[in-house]
């Protein structure tokens, strides 16, 4: 492999690994992204990690690509313009914290990508179409040589959202259904996302709309059926919109063959279905009642919009608390941040891990109330909504609300947050045992110790492909080592 072909390899990797990263960051959060390769099969195989995703996984690369040679025991696929467009996969690796793809090619002879599984992931599936496609791309530029490059393998997948939703949905309607389907996907999701931002009468959508094969319309026992003169299509969005509000908070569903919308049905529904169930400024797709994804201001996305606490199940775990009190009082949290979540209000909940309670100016009760009991549980819901924090102690019980904050100035503050996120800040600053758990009316929940941050999102910083290269991995391995 000469000179000039090393360089054009770098540049197609870094154009392609940018567009990924890009795209993945906008649908699941900050994303990197990173890719090992072997051009032929006895060639060495080499990484490209300019954000050191794969940092730490050194033991189990060595092991699956240096100790073992399994992955080079398969016979190359031929290179001519038949094989240019065809990858046999390369299925998820399963590493810890990471999802990966990859394939082999007549061009390629090995491939596979990675990036980061976030935690609040409705699916991996749509980002495992994304990394096939992301292999797929760098095969393809590898093909057509320098000299037929385009460079437009990055805005490809830095837009690839909704596509990546399409083929997992595809993938799973074959494998259930055969080939043999009418259902046309890529309508129906443009539909979807045009129907959730659509307002009626001043609010957003809500109720189940729920797709079908054509065929098995005539096997569903409908409430109401309406007459195909009168069944509206799908591109009328605002008829669909409007016949929506007939199953809202109802329970019943708005039944489509991907065409038009054909009446109203109960669960008895045929055994394969795709639902989008519209939850007024969100939704969630789901296929045969697995979610897929979740759709807000028209875009699709991988969250599942539910908090993400393991910053804070990891900071009981360094407490001196038993096991069964750190996962009551997670319980409890949890189920206090997702209601505020769902009621789509602020809300502070202050967790006083202290032996005896700290006084915090607030409403007190005559007896703090015990949390484990469902009736307090609900009430303390209730009071989620009154302005000021909730006081829970580490036995399980709840001391007072409407609690204020204070404390010293310090530096880590942040203007751009609110009163309720700063003052968190100040009053964990004072207080080494408290932890407070900031749930924002638009903002991701802040879980907040000692004065940082502890949930805060790392916004990785783009580093040029221009400055890296790829390097052998037996070298990158060694490197790690030292």
């Amino acid at each position: 492999m000469n000179v000039t072909i090393n360089v054009f390899i770098r540049h197609c990797l870094g154009d392609t690994l940018d567009g990924l990263r890009d795209g993945l960051s906008h649908f699941s959060g900050p994303s990197r992204a990173a890719v090992l390769f072997a051009m032929t099969q006895d060639a060495p195989i080499y990484i490209f990690d300019p954000q050191h995703l794969l940092a730490d996984h050194e033991p189990r690369l060595k092991e699956l690509f240096i100790e073992n040679s399994e992955w080079r025991s398969r016979p190359p696929l031929e290179r001519d313009s038949l094989k240019f467009s065809h990858l046999v996969p390369e299925k998820n690796l399963q590493m810890t914290g990471l999802i990966s793809y990859g394939g082999r090619s007549g061009a390629v002879y090995y491939q596979m990508w990675f990036t980061e599984h976030h935690p609040e992931m409705c699916s991996i599936g749509p980002t495992e179409r994304w990394l096939e496609h992301a292999a797929w791309r760098f095969s393809h530029d590898m093909a057509t040589e320098s000299n037929l490059y385009t460079g437009i393998s990055g805005g490809f997948l830095r837009e690839y959202a909704t596509h990546a939703v399409r083929d997992e949905v595809v993938d799973r309607m074959n494998f259930l259904l055969g080939w043999d389907t009418r259902l046309r996907i890529y309508p129906i999701l443009d539909a979807i996302l045009e129907i959730s931002r659509t307002r009626e009468e001043g609010a957003w959508p809500r109720g189940e709309l729920v797709f079908v094969e054509p065929q098995a319309l005539s096997c569903i026992p409908f409430l109401a059926h309406f007459s195909p003169s009168e069944q509206p299509t799908m591109e009328n969005i605002k008829h669909v919109r409007k016949l929506l509000a007939a199953v809202e908070h109802s329970g019943l569903k708005l039944v489509s063959d991907g065409y038009c919308v054909a009446g109203i049905a109960t669960d008895r529904l045929p055994a394969f279905t795709i639902t989008a169930d519209f939850r007024g400024g969100h939704g969630f797709l789901r296929v045969v009642g697995d979610t897929v994804c979740s759709f807000s201001d028209g875009t699709y996305q991988s969250t599942t919009r539910r908090a993400n606490l393991v910053h804070l199940e990891e900071s009981l775990l360094e407490t001196d608390l038993d096991a069964e009190t750190s996962h009551a009082i997670f319980k409890i949290m949890a189920t206090l941040v997702h209601q505020a979540e769902d009621q789509k209000h602020g809300a502070t909940l202050v967790l006083d891990l202290e032996p005896a309670a700290i006084a915090i100016s607030g409403q007190s009760f005559d007896r703090p109330l015990d949390l484990r009991e469902p009736d307090i549980l609900n009430l303390a819901k209730s009071l989620l909504k009154v302005d000021g924090a909730l006081h829970i102690g580490a036995d399980l019980k709840l001391h007072a609300f409407a609690c204020l904050l204070d404390g010293r100035t310090i530096p880590s503050e942040n203007r751009a947050r609110g009163a309720r996120y700063n003052s968190a800040l100040r009053f964990t600053a004072e207080h080494d045992k408290v932890i407070v758990v900031v749930v924002s009316s638009d903002r991701p929940v802040s879980v907040i110790q000692a004065g940082i941050e502890v949930s805060a999102a790392c916004q990785w910083k783009p580093v040029s492909h221009h400055v890296q290269a790829p390097v052998r991995l037996e070298c990158w391995v060694d490197r790690k080592g030292d």
